[in-house]
């Protein structure tokens, strides 16, 4: 089940636990359980979570309570398909990174000129 997750930067631990339907202290084990869930801590300590740390909170859950996997289980999977992900594909067209140069190089001289005149 897909939760809305609120468009911010940072989250504090309640509103996270809001959005994972899950009280606090199962939030603060879970972030001593798994090495990957370290939401930084401002200057007064308060837990700011990121984006990223909503989402995996979201995923320990629907493992954990969906998919009724062990909290050894639970770490398995995650280190599987973090391993999984890899290294991205990209695609490279050289001869249109060429043309692209070339029109800015022209861009920028024409540029030059206008400043210098």
């Amino acid at each position: 089940m897909t939760r809305f997750i609120p468009d911010k930067i940072f989250f504090k631990i309640g509103e996270v636990a809001e959005i994972a339907e899950v009280e606090q202290h199962v939030l603060r084990y879970w972030e001593e359980e798994f090495d990957i869930l370290k939401p930084s801590k401002n200057k007064s300590g308060q837990r700011l979570y990121q984006r990223k740390d909503v989402d995996l909170v979201l995923e320990i859950k629907r493992l954990l309570y969906e998919e009724m996997y062990t909290i050894a289980g639970a770490k398995k999977k995650l280190k599987e398909s973090k391993k999984s992900v890899g290294q991205l594909e990209f695609s490279f067209d050289r001869e249109q990174a060429v043309k692209f140069k070339n029109s800015l190089k022209s861009d920028l001289q024409s540029l030059l000129k206008v400043l210098k005149d």
